[in-house]
């Protein structure tokens, strides 16, 4: 995925033994050599190219972050880990990977994880 790194990836069940509800895809961008090169690129390129990934359920992400380490984020959910690996695997997902190093300049921060929710949480 070139100047990428994987950071994480999950997909057992917690320990109470509930199975994960979803699974999402999370990338951390460091600060980009030009911002404007890098803001036009993602929304024009990239950003379809994401969209056209099987089974994504749902992209959100966030460019200009100052004072955090990271420029940008993104964050796409699917319906299961097995729809991910699919998406990922497949040639749109390859499309999406090989894609990355033509506007990520400060590389990216890959973080793949099943989400498993607590009903019971305090509100």
């Amino acid at each position: 995925m070139g100047p990428c790194s994987t950071a994480g990836s999950s997909t057992t069940s917690d320990l109470k033994g509930r199975q994960p509800s979803m699974h999402k895809l999370l990338v951390l961008y460091p600060e980009p050599a030009d911002r404007g090169t890098f803001d036009t690129y993602y929304r024009a390129t990239h950003l379809p190219l994401v969209r056209k990934l099987p089974g994504v359920r749902d992209v959100q992400y966030s460019l200009g972050l100052t004072g955090d380490p990271y420029y940008a984020v993104f964050e796409a959910t699917f319906d299961s880990t097995e729809q991910f690996a699919a998406a990922m695997s497949s040639a749109e997902g390859q499309a999406v990977a090989a894609d990355v190093p033509n506007y990520a300049t400060g590389g990216a921060v890959v973080i793949d994880f099943a989400v498993t929710s607590d009903e019971h949480a305090a509100a």
